[in-house]
């Protein structure tokens, strides 16, 4: 079984032709549909096995990052977003998608209830840089298998990851779902300097208890190549690291045969 992902579009999402790109390189397909015709039609979603909502500011990020995109999905197509969940297929939203799953109630558990949200950076500030990620290997998260460390940018302004109390917060830990956490060069939790946003425990990215569900803040698909990369030029960067990413995710399907 080959990949085969849908990447939405629209409304002010606008990194969806660099994750069709980074889809297409690691051995998968990937087409762009706006929206509205999923929206229209969404048995269209019934021909995909990755459904990926890709970075951005939708709807201008009125009413907090996410939650208007969010709303259109859960109260037009929740049935079928559900019966895809329930057939084990891969979802992945980054940046302004990772927003949107939080608030359509996919993550951490796809049970369309919100747990968390996003809220303005600590710094007040948008913040655009490159971060270092720590994998958590114990995580069930099939897109960062064999993985121990990323490096990639975040390009956001409401990214401090906030949980609606202890118990999901201490669940989040229990079952490994924390997928990504920032880091300094030794891999230590650390402040500001290496932690954009002020998320609780570091969050970056986490994924829901399958494995299957999978969001993030910064931005694998912009580290494709290693010209991408700000060190490149030091020759220390060999190929782009976000495409372990989708690889591991084209591998799933594979694995299926």
């Amino acid at each position: 079984m080959a990949l085969n992902a849908l990447i939405l579009s629209g409304y002010g999402l606008n990194c969806e032709t660099e994750s069709k790109y980074a889809i297409d390189k690691s051995g998968g397909s990937a087409d762009i549909l706006h929206i509205n015709r999923l929206l229209q039609n969404p048995k269209l979603l019934d021909q995909y096995n990755m459904l990926m909502i890709p970075g951005g500011f939708s709807f201008g990020d009125d009413l907090g990052a996410g939650k208007v995109f969010a709303n259109k999905i859960k109260y037009k197509m929740k049935d079928q977003i559900n019966e895809f969940v329930n057939q084990k297929k891969l979802i992945l939203g980054i940046g302004n998608g990772f927003q949107i799953l939080v608030k359509l109630g996919l993550l951490p558990e796809p049970d369309f209830k919100q747990r968390i949200t996003m809220i303005t950076n600590d710094s007040g500030k948008f913040e655009d840089r490159w971060v270092i990620l720590k994998v958590n290997k114990k995580s069930p998260c099939i897109f960062t298998r064999n993985m121990e460390a990323l490096l990639c940018p975040v390009r956001h302004g409401e990214g401090k990851i906030i949980t609606d109390g202890k118990e999901t917060l201490d669940k989040l830990k229990q079952n490994n779902q924390i997928v990504f956490q920032y880091v300094d060069k030794t891999g230590e939790l650390a402040g500001y300097t290496h932690n954009p946003d002020g998320s609780v425990e570091n969050i970056a990215g986490i994924c829901d208890k399958s494995g299957l569900v999978l969001g993030m803040m910064p931005h694998p698909e912009a580290f494709i190549t290693s010209q991408n990369c700000p060190y490149w030029i030091r020759g220390s960067v060999k190929e782009g690291m976000g495409l372990q990413i989708f690889r591991n995710a084209v591998a799933y399907f594979d694995e299926k045969n």
